[in-house]
Order: structure tokens, then sequence, then C-alpha cells
């Protein structure tokens, strides 16, 4: 009787085992697994960032298209033009002094 006892306590000593890995293995993945709580915040970090970069460059976007519709032929804007002139060619009027 005391070997039916024995291999019982064993079984169940094996059993609480195996649960006992198991838990501890669902708990370390869904903290620190590829779909876990530590990655969840580095996505989460990483779509702000990609965000602000969109927003930027939304912003650099509108400018460039900005300065392309002031000086097309259909809207020309002369202010404009001479300081593309002068930043690109490096023009400069004849009163103009030249400071670097």
């Amino acid at each position: 009787m005391s070997s039916t006892h024995a291999q019982r306590s064993l079984a169940g000593l094996a059993y609480l085992a195996l649960i006992t890995a198991l838990g501890l293995y669902f708990t370390f993945a869904a903290v620190q697994g590829d779909f876990g709580m530590f990655a969840r915040v580095a996505i989460n970090a990483e779509s702000k960032a990609l965000q602000l970069e969109r927003d930027r460059l939304t912003a650099e976007l509108a400018e460039i298209q900005n300065l392309t519709r002031r000086l097309s032929d259909t809207y020309l804007d002369l202010d404009l033009l001479d300081q593309q002139a002068r930043d690109v060619l490096g023009y400069m009027r004849a009163d103009e002094i030249a400071i670097r």
C-alpha cells in the first residue's frame, strides 16, 4: 500500500511541477515574449516616433509645394525668384555688401 501511495504522491508532485513550469513559461512569454508587454511598449514608442516623423515630413512637403507653386508659370512670386537666384547663383546687387 505504501508503494501505491508513494506513486500517487510522485505523480501529484510531477503534475504540480508541470503546472508550475507551464505557468512560469506563459508568464515569461506574456512579459518578455515577441508579443509580450515589453514588446508592446517598444512598438508603441516606435509608432509615436514614426507619427512625429510623418507629421514633420508632411509639413516639409507642404512648404515645398508652396514654394513650387509660387515659382510656377501660373503664379510667379518675383521676391521668391530673386531670393532663389541670390541663394543658388550667388547674385547680389551693386549696392549690397556681402558679409561672411
